[in-house]
């Protein structure tokens, strides 16, 4: 690493201006969340491997900003020459530049890795000290990076209108007429979801996305595909020019793109002028270019006339975030296939943990029966999450993950977006929690889901803690919200359970998701994060309910100085959820309300909820939300598979009786809660009842079994 910075910045001395400073994005020239092997330029030089992050080298230091799901994890990867910079509690890079670099101090950029957004706000912040932003003709990591992977030639494929539900000519007749609305002639399109949405193609360029390296320009009368052409067949090729789409090479976006600006890429293709019907050769006003500040590159930025550029949110996003009947239809089938393979993996992992360490499994509450395991049976994080892809493998219409596997046991499960690994990953655990945070890429469909279970026995602390999390997955999926509410104002749902017992987390709760496309899919969603403010919530978009508690740790203290941990672990459940119109007996303000439809299916672990902290409502929704797994899964589970669900999902019954009077005075009710989540191998043992009374003022006032 130390070479890696030394030979960094001996290049940032012989550039001219000579660097003061250099910054390395994670992004590539799309401004991608996930890239591919050759663009981790920031993972390089830092050795950080998480997906969000921005290093920063100087002449003397080097420093990572990263965000709440990555504070662990950079922790533990960041060498001693970096210093790691918390987003949210440390100084904003921007910020600490602003403060920190001499006067008139030179920061290099590529300008191809840089939003336009991004690049402005630095300007801004910089030009208080008269530092300036420099971009360099080339990127410097690339010129040190001597085994850097070279570019893969992947395919391009059509996505068939079974899949995609609307065509691509539907959507540039759309788009077209967006432009002209917005007296806007044409538009650069950079970021690779909405390149692969508009054009129908898919790709695997990127791993965990189905997209394509891949630039597109739409103008009122032309559109034009800036790809590698080997990766274009003649089928594809055909496809795309049968819909008036011209491929060019990749490289040539940055000529057109100039040519754009000075109006000339319609005349230079021949296109006769006016052919759309949207507008006319002598009668157009539209004279502006559209570009979306979050996602286009500064450097394409840099080739137009500021003057006339529409900067604004790409009208490509909210398009393709409201899901049409046949994409909704396909994520919901997606789903279901996908929840019966993590049932699978759950009946699987369950016999294993108690044939091989003798844990008393997914449903009893036991001490581990001690056994000495050969080094061949042991089971890691990263043997089990390739046993969960196997069981997704066998799916209809898979074609891979979504994101990386988070498998994690115990203090792993605390590292949000922990990624183990073969060599240094760890055993599991029947004594510790145990999380999985996984997802997959199907044709009809992209899926992400989240559970934590427990295959010993859990303490109290660790029930608390997961049955808080679930209060809070129920209260927002349970949400009616009127039309026009963004996810900012929703997000205080999920945490409320949370913040009773002084617990949070340090990230968004939802998340837009692709139809087999990105698993993060904007522009929408649920985020104390201000963004959430930008986008109402509407009919047919995704958005995920995921509630977290990480690096769960009780503190015992004691008169010596110091503390003991007991227990150190993450809690994270997480489901897809489809915005729909909400049925309420009233309507005030004539708006329309909107409510959330669960498409994941998997069982909650009954064994880690306590049932005292629960609402009626609460359980009742855990009866409903489980008859529906069993009813949605039992097609693709064979008879073993399915007795097994069928015991995790069996059903409590919540008996409220008659306000009585206890022999204490006290005017309350009785509530009994039935417990028919019933151990197979007891079966014909007393039933034992647990009630709780409590008075008017929701106070317990007595409490027992019969």
């Amino acid at each position: 690493m130390a070479d890696i910075l030394a030979s960094l910045r001996s290049l940032m001395a012989s550039q001219s201006p000579p660097l003061d400073a250099l910054l390395v994005p994670s992004e590539d020239y799309h401004q991608s969340e996930y890239v591919s092997a050759r663009d981790k330029r920031r993972e390089f030089v830092s050795g950080f491997t998480g997906s969000a992050g921005l290093a920063l080298i100087t002449k003397n230091e080097a420093r990572l900003w990263t965000d709440g799901r990555y504070f662990l994890q950079a922790t533990q990867q960041l060498s001693d020459q970096w210093k790691l910079m918390r987003i949210g509690e440390d100084p904003p890079l921007d910020v600490w530049m602003s403060d920190n670099l001499q006067k008139e101090a030179a920061t290099g950029i590529d300008p191809w890795c840089v939003s336009v957004d991004t690049a402005q706000r630095w300007e801004r912040a910089f030009a208080k000290k008269n530092q300036k932003l420099v971009q360099t003709s080339t990127n410097l990591v690339d010129e040190i990076w001597k085994n850097r992977p070279p570019a893969e030639i992947n395919p391009a494929v059509d996505h068939p209108l079974e899949f995609a539900g609307r065509s691509v000519a539907e959507k540039l007749k759309a788009l077209r007429e967006k432009l002209s609305s917005e007296k806007a002639r044409g538009i650069i399109i950079t970021a690779l979801d909405e390149v692969a949405w508009l054009y129908n193609i898919r790709g695997s360029d990127v791993s965990y996305s189905p997209v394509v390296h891949a630039f597109a320009i739409v103008t009122l009368n032309s559109a034009f595909l800036y790809v590698d052409k080997r990766k274009v067949s003649s089928k594809v090729s055909s496809s795309l020019q049968a819909n008036g789409i011209e491929v060019r090479e990749y490289g040539a976006v940055s000529s057109d793109a100039a040519m754009l600006a000075s109006n000339q890429l319609d005349q230079a293709t021949g296109v006769n002028f006016g052919q759309n019907g949207v507008c006319q050769n002598d009668t157009c006003d539209n004279d502006l270019i559209w570009v979306d500040p979050a996602s286009c590159c500064y450097a394409l930025f840099s080739k137009l006339d500021a003057k006339k550029v529409l900067l604004q949110q790409s009208p490509l996003a909210l398009a393709k975030a409201l899901k049409n009947p046949v994409e909704l239809d396909g994520l919901k089938n997606a789903h279901i296939r996908d929840g019966a393979a993590v049932v699978q993996y759950l009946v699987w992992l369950d016999k294993q943990m108690q044939e091989i360490y003798g844990a008393s499994g997914y449903f009893l509450e036991g001490e581990v029966t001690s056994k000495k395991i050969p080094e061949t049976m042991k089971l890691t994080e990263v043997s089990v999450s390739d046993k969960l892809e196997g069981f997704r493998a066998s799916k209809e219409h898979f074609r891979g993950l979504s994101f990386p596997t988070i498998s994690s046991v115990g203090p792993n499960a605390a590292i949000i977006h922990y990624s183990p690994q073969a060599k240094t990953c760890a055993e599991l655990d029947p004594n510790s929690i145990y999380l999985f945070d996984s997802g997959a890429q199907y044709l009809d469909g992209t899926t992400d889901i989240t559970r934590t279970v427990h295959f010993g026995k859990p303490s109290a602390h660790e029930k608390a803690c997961y049955t808080s999390v679930l209060k809070g997955h129920i209260a927002l999926g349970n949400a009616r919200f009127p039309n026009g509410t963004n996810g900012y104002s929703l997000d205080i749902l999920a945490r409320i359970p949370l913040w009773r017992y002084g617990l949070d987390y340090r990230h968004g709760t939802g998340h837009g998701i692709g139809s087999y496309l990105n698993v993060h899919e904007g522009p929408h969603q649920i985020s104390f994060r201000p963004q959430a403010r930008n986008v109402p919530l509407q009919v047919s978009m995704t958005v995920t309910d995921a509630e977290v508690i990480t690096n769960c740790i009780r503190k015992f203290l004691f008169p010596e100085p110091g503390y003991y941990e007991d227990g150190n672990f993450g809690i994270r459940l997480e489901n897809v959820l489809v915005i729909k119109e909400a049925d309420t007996e009233f309507n005030f303000g004539d708006k329309g309300y909107l409510s959330f439809e669960h498409i994941t299916w998997a069982p909650y672990q009954i064994k880690l909820i306590d049932l005292s902290i629960l609402t009626p409502e609460e359980i009742q929704w855990l009866n409903r939300y489980h008859s529906k797994c069993r009813e949605f899964l039992a097609p693709y589970l064979d008879k073993n598979e399915m007795e097994w669900l069928k015991k995790a999902t069996e059903p409590f019954l919540f008996i409220s009786l008659l306000p009585i009077t206890s022999s204490l005075g006290y005017h309350c009710s009785i509530h009994l809660l039935l417990g028919i989540w019933w151990p197979h191998d007891v079966i014909g043992t007393p039933l034992t009842l647990n009630f709780i009374a409590v008075d008017e003022g929701m106070k317990t006032s007595a409490g027992g079994n019969r």
